[in-house]
């Protein structure tokens, strides 16, 4: 695939997120069914409503700040369509100078996943594939989906994976059926061991399996963090150290907006008082790198 997305320059963006929810489309259509969008907003007691593809550009616009921006297919395990893929990478091409598309594919659906995934590679241009194991019911180690990452790693793309608990489901009889054990991260070792080429983003500080994804993280040159979905303040010692000395180059700033806002991350984050060096490349350089952004 080629590098970078056709109308984004990171040299005219100050910060890129690489962790935004677009969960709804301009149908109405949510990525969840209505009683799990309703307890969620109420588990992270946010005030900030989902947005379309166009409102979030005129958000991170407003900020100067580019944001990897996706859906979660979990149409099998909630019964569930969830908003238009089609839809989000027509409003990224729209909003190209801020928005950057991931897809999403049903991991349960099979091979028609993997022929999803290259739908959305090819003819959509997506730049890389979101995963929630836990809200999509599947452990990503299980060979049976070995064909679908395999097909995203032919196609040059990364795969941004949820590990660690889980605001969807929180406070729920069940927690909503859905099971922590599905994200963590260790279970992603095996796919960055069977596909060296792919790169694994753990989405968020794993809680409780932090030191898990950093080893990780230290062992797969293929394996990166993203910094989303908790205050920087109660980031756990050991992640504030790998993140400024020694993983500095295989961090991401991610909000999980709607679920916390960049402002609120930011804020936080500028009480660890990283060296100006560690706090770019955190922020935006190794987005860069790692996406591809430059161009050739």
């Amino acid at each position: 695939m080629s590098a970078g997305w056709p109308g984004f320059d990171p040299a005219k963006v100050s910060m890129i997120d690489v962790h935004v929810h677009v969960s709804i489309d301009e149908t109405g259509r949510t990525a969840s069914p209505p009683a799990l969008t309703e307890a969620m907003a109420a588990y992270f007691k946010s005030s900030e409503k989902p947005r379309t593809v166009d409102q979030t550009a005129e958000y991170y616009r407003a900020r100067n700040t580019g944001a990897v921006v996706f859906t979660v297919d979990a149409t099998t395990n909630l019964d569930h369509r969830p908003n238009s893929v089609d839809d989000l990478v027509a409003g990224a091409r729209r909003n190209s100078d801020v928005l950057i598309p991931f897809g999403s594919v049903d991991p349960l659906q099979g091979e028609a996943a993997v022929e999803e995934a290259k739908r959305q590679a090819i003819e959509l241009g997506v730049r890389g594939f979101k995963f929630h194991p836990s809200v999509q019911a599947f452990d990503p180690s299980d060979p049976a989906y070995i064909p679908l990452f395999a097909a995203i790693e032919e196609l040059g793309l990364p795969i941004l994976v949820h590990t660690g608990q889980t605001g969807a489901g929180a406070g729920l009889p069940g927690g909503w059926g859905f099971r922590l054990s599905l994200s963590n991260p260790m279970l992603l070792d095996d796919v960055a061991a069977r596909h060296p080429h792919l790169p694994v983003i753990m989405a968020h500080p794993s809680v409780p399996w932090q030191d898990e994804a950093i080893s990780i993280a230290t062992h797969k040159a293929n394996a990166w963090i993203d910094l989303s979905g908790w205050s920087p303040k109660y980031f756990p010692p050991a992640l504030v150290r790998a993140a400024r000395t020694y993983l500095k180059h295989k961090v991401l700033f991610g909000s999980d907006m709607p679920a916390l806002t960049p402002e609120r991350w930011l804020t936080d984050f500028a009480l660890l008082e990283y060296p100006d060096e560690v706090r770019a490349m955190i922020l935006k350089d190794n987005a860069v790198r790692l996406l591809g952004l430059a161009g050739e």
